[in-house]
């Protein structure tokens, strides 16, 4: 069954901070929030990871480690998110077994939103919608009509990423578009729970 949540918050060196932020996330009721910390030394990634996990425990928000399964399971983190290039989600699924963990994998097209359902992720992330620059070598822009018919046509939950912001928020919720992902329009601010609590705001203003 496809889970409808709206906002989805990656963290990757916000200005106020992780605690700041990840606090914030869980004051607003974020439902997923992912850590992502590409170039940071793995004790940094460790580090910050389980002061996210002290600080989402407990709570509706769930925790999501990108990339690094080790990470994910010495935070006890509530999942792991996996893109493209890294090992297969089912060796991840092999590897950590506890209960009740998520898989999340990153699709840039219809055709690997299609192989996606082979191994069953509990969600698969879309895009990028937009052109950004948080990513090196980022794959092509889809723009919002192809995004928005891959995330319809597929029977997993799907979010939507890449380069989101408030402003270009209301044409993804008219093409049906109801889960989306993002990292500057939260990271970038000086008050995360204005910034989240703006974007939701207008999810839920312009749910269609």
């Amino acid at each position: 069954m496809k889970e409808h949540f709206g906002l989805y918050l990656i963290l990757t060196d916000p200005v106020a901070g992780y605690e700041t932020c990840a606090k914030a996330a869980v004051d607003c009721g974020v439902r997923y929030l992912q850590l992502r910390m590409k170039d940071a030394p793995r004790e940094a990634v460790l580090e910050t990871a389980c002061l996210l996990r002290k600080i989402t425990r407990g709570t509706p928000t769930r925790f999501i480690v990108n990339d690094d399964l080790a990470v994910a399971i010495e935070s006890d983190a509530d999942g792991l998110h996996l893109g493209q290039g890294d090992p297969p989600l089912a060796e991840a699924r092999k590897a950590w077994t506890s209960p009740g963990k998520l898989f999340g994998l990153s699709t840039h097209n219809a055709e690997q939103a299609k192989q996606a359902l082979e191994c069953s992720p509990d969600y698969i992330g879309v895009g990028p919608v937009f052109p950004t620059p948080t990513k090196a070598n980022a794959d092509p822009a889809l723009g919002i009509e192809e995004v928005g018919r891959i995330v319809q046509n597929s029977p997993l939950t799907a979010v939507a990423i890449g380069g989101i912001n408030a402003t270009n928020l209301p044409g993804l919720l008219a093409a049906a578009i109801g889960n989306f992902c993002v990292v500057r329009a939260v990271n970038d601010a000086a008050d995360p729970v204005a910034a989240i609590r703006n974007l939701q705001k207008t999810g839920e203003d312009l749910s269609f």
